[in-house]
């Protein structure tokens, strides 16, 4: 009877093994999933408009009008190998700033030791009147693509920063007004002057959104004039961003 059962026993175990042995060979392979990213476009190009505006401006100084950003760049991406999601891009590009004011004068060429934020609301003063900043900048951003193969119809997200150098400051004044508001003389006035700015600055930057649209937005770090000239501005920036080519 002991003989039995163990000649019993060892059959079932040669047969499971058996069974096991063909369940394997059956069963496929998983085959490793490949990324494609020959047709990946990279959010080559992005041009960005939105607005802008100032922190830390004091109570004294009156924005007004229409501020606006409009920035273009030229981005190179560099996913990570191994994790196709994940890139690092950087690029050349221009950005400019118009911060609108109301009734203000800014003396950016005055023969001063600090910028003149002159209120003109009770005199003659120009309706329009705006401060333009134009930059050369490179932004390096971290990236996140959750469909890499369809970058048009994926969400995305990106952080990083961006340094620049200032190629131009100037205000732009138009249709000189009396203290009524009367027009006196309708034209304008420009002047160009960085000797007050800080010509170099670094902003914190962000995006977020879906396909060729992201929402963005901008941070500067560094102060906008140089330390003791003016109070310590520091220009944002929100809008929308067009990518994808």
């Amino acid at each position: 009877m002991k003989k039995l059962v163990l000649f019993l026993a060892g059959t079932l175990f040669m047969s499971s093994a058996i069974l096991a042995q063909d369940t394997l060979q059956v069963l496929p392979k998983k085959k490793k999933e490949t990324i494609n990213l020959s047709n990946r476009s990279g959010d080559h190009l992005m041009i960005q408009l939105g607005y802008a505006g100032l922190s830390g401006i004091p109570d004294t100084i009156t924005t007004g009008g229409i501020s606006k950003v409009l920035n273009f760049y030229f981005m190179f991406d560099f996913p990570f190998k191994t994790n196709p999601k994940l890139s690092m891009a950087f690029g050349p590009g221009i950005s400019s700033d118009q911060i609108g004011f109301s009734k203000t004068y800014i003396g950016i060429k005055d023969a001063t030791t600090q910028l003149a934020f002159t209120d003109q609301s009770d005199t003659n003063h120009f309706k329009r009147n705006k401060l333009n900043m134009t930059y050369a900048e490179l932004p390096v951003e971290f990236r996140y693509t959750a469909d890499p193969m369809n970058p048009g119809k994926s969400f995305k997200a990106a952080i990083g920063l961006r340094v620049g150098t200032m190629i131009k400051a100037g205000t732009k004044y138009k249709t000189l007004q009396n203290a009524s508001g009367n027009t006196i003389n309708d034209y304008m006035m420009k002047e160009s002057s960085k000797r007050f700015f800080n010509t170099t600055r670094l902003s914190a930057i962000a995006r977020v959104g879906w396909g060729h649209f992201t929402l963005f937005g901008s941070y500067q770090i560094t102060s906008l004039f140089k330390e003791g000239v003016a109070a310590e501005m520091r220009p944002f920036s929100i809008g929308l961003n067009l990518s994808g080519l």
